[in-house]
């Protein structure tokens, strides 16, 4: 079983909106064990619509559209559905009582256009969109002897989720089981590794690959100095995956961060909330992130305490207690610096753990000492405090994320995750 993603919009097309749509809904189908051929992105555009469905038609048998569902003229998807399928729009109650209460409290929005949503494709089956006014549209088809489906979903993306996930996927499995069809089964197993080359570890991995059944690939997923192995079954006895992943594992077990698939930042907080441990941070070059990335989850608070920003000198001398004579001596970005930044925060603070950061993330500032992506960081533990000097990379952006990464990969060192 088969699946194509065709995301509608001429703001996709020229970068105004970023296509979240598609990763979601490919995360949705692999769940469901559905394997997804091609996303594409198209114009609002009939002639274009239609030659994109009839292209996906040909390779995939479920076909998933988001876009192009409003009131206005450019909102034309329907209308190119209608077309497509030889129907004709009619009008629909129970879509219209849904408007009507939608907007009951805004009376304003209700419109000669607003009345265009409850008009309906007459052979489409309408599934219930219950944040928005635009009606999700499921089409039937039979080609070559086969049954194919097209659904069309609203393009916002917090409608598209809650269509897909209440509605869309219900509605495919019960589909499939009516003709007899099952999903697949796929599994995905991952390992984060860091601290070598993808090449280098392609290499590593060379007789590894050579020797996988033929439904098991994997692929490498570098980020931010990290590398994810993704381990991909098909169709495939769970255990012989469990198998591979363990083999995989104890090759690259020197470089080897996590056994999971789930960000560090996560992996993080889920050990201290674990353990009843907390953790606080302060940043120079990092300005922030470091701390954003670690709060950024729901539960945080049950670890996460707080940050200082402490871009200014005087903000390190004041705040978290960095001595004058360290910052007029070695300066900043120093070994001693970070190491006084950790353990000023940790005490300022009241946690258990503390990460400092102090680096040159550019495009000016670099020395012939201190070159542009120098960065040291500290980590303050009950026991001792650990300091380390990276080097990581020439573009700002870079620098910055390569940091936080570093730092959550110590952390997760330090507490043996």
């Amino acid at each position: 079983m088969q699946a194509e993603i065709i995301t509608i919009g001429d703001e996709l097309l020229i970068g105004q909106v970023v296509d979240t749509n598609s990763a979601f809904m490919a995360q949705r189908l692999n769940r469901l064990g559905i394997k997804l051929k091609q996303i594409s992105s198209v114009h609002d555009d009939e002639k274009h619509i239609t030659k994109a469905i009839d292209e996906a038609f040909e390779r995939a048998d479920i076909v998933l559209a988001t876009g192009g569902l409003g009131p206005t003229k450019d909102d034309i998807t329907k209308l190119t559905l209608c077309r497509y399928f030889n129907t004709c729009l009619v009008p629909d109650n129970n879509v219209k009582q849904h408007i009507l209460s939608l907007y009951s409290e805004r009376p304003d929005v209700l419109n000669r256009l607003t009345e265009t949503q409850w008009q309906v494709p007459q052979s489409a089956e309408i599934l219930e969109n219950r944040v928005g006014s635009a009606p999700i549209m499921a089409f039937v088809i039979q080609r070559n002897n086969k049954t194919q489906w097209l659904i069309s979903m609203p393009g916002v993306p917090y409608e598209m989720e809650i269509a897909m996930t209440e509605q869309v996927e219900p509605y495919l499995l019960r589909q499939l089981n009516s003709i007899g069809l099952t999903t697949g089964n796929i599994i995905h197993k991952t390992a984060l590794v860091s601290g070598i080359p993808e090449s280098s570890l392609a290499i590593v991995l060379e007789q590894f690959e050579d020797n996988l059944p033929q439904n098991l690939h994997l692929a490498y997923l570098p980020k931010d100095g990290t590398i994810r192995l993704r381990l991909s079954g098909y169709d495939i006895d769970e255990t012989i995956v469990e198998t591979k992943f363990r083999e995989l594992c104890n090759l690259v077990k020197e470089w080897l961060v996590l056994r999971e698939d789930k960000p560090l930042e996560v992996a993080v907080g889920e050990k201290l909330k674990s353990l009843g441990l907390t953790i606080s941070t302060a940043e120079s070059c990092t300005g922030g992130r470091l701390a954003a990335l670690l709060n950024a989850h729901s539960g945080s608070s049950a670890f996460y305490k707080g940050s200082v920003v402490a871009y200014d000198n005087n903000v390190k001398h004041n705040l978290l207690g960095v001595s004058e004579e360290t910052l007029n001596t070695v300066g900043a970005v120093s070994e001693q610096t970070v190491r006084q930044m950790a353990e000023g925060v940790r005490r300022l603070l009241g946690t258990d753990y503390a990460i400092a950061t102090s680096g040159i993330a550019g495009p000016t500032g670099g020395t012939a000492d201190k070159p542009i992506g120098t960065v040291w960081m500290a980590w303050a533990t009950p026991e001792q405090t650990y300091a380390e000097c990276f080097h990581l990379g020439k573009l700002r952006d870079q620098i910055t994320a390569r940091a936080c990464t570093r730092a959550l990969i110590k952390l997760c060192k330090i507490l043996h995750i």
